[in-house]
């Protein structure tokens, strides 16, 4: 599998922002999409994710209500849809895709850098 993140840039406060990931696979069927981020100076945290095959979407406390993930399963591409947007939205966006039954997401992609000023 491979994932390319793009369509990061700067935004001021409340302003909006769409991620996108092409994903690249013989199959996406059995996979769990998702976005994280990182900003600087701290880890790693989970954004967002939604099953390839099915309905589901899970999303962190901080987004909610915000954000919304999405796919086009002809174009093989997930999104991150992101709105009132806030200056600690701002850091790195990655991409990553793991197996159904999966724990860790074991494919990722490149970051794509996301700064909101107020």
């Amino acid at each position: 599998v491979q994932l390319q993140a793009y369509g990061g840039g700067s935004v001021q406060t409340g302003g909006s922002l769409r991620l996108s990931c092409a994903a690249s696979a013989r199959t996406f069927s059995n996979y769990i999409m998702a976005w994280f981020r990182q900003a600087p100076g701290k880890e790693r945290e989970f954004v967002a994710s939604t099953a390839w095959s099915g309905p589901i979407t899970y999303y962190a406390d901080s987004v909610k209500g915000r954000f919304t993930i999405s796919k086009d399963k002809v174009k093989n591409t997930v999104y991150l849809q992101m709105n009132s947007l806030k200056p600690e939205d701002t850091a790195a966006y990655y991409c990553a895709a793991k197996n159904r039954g999966g724990t860790n997401y074991n494919y990722w992609g490149q970051g794509t850098l996301v700064t909101v000023s107020s």
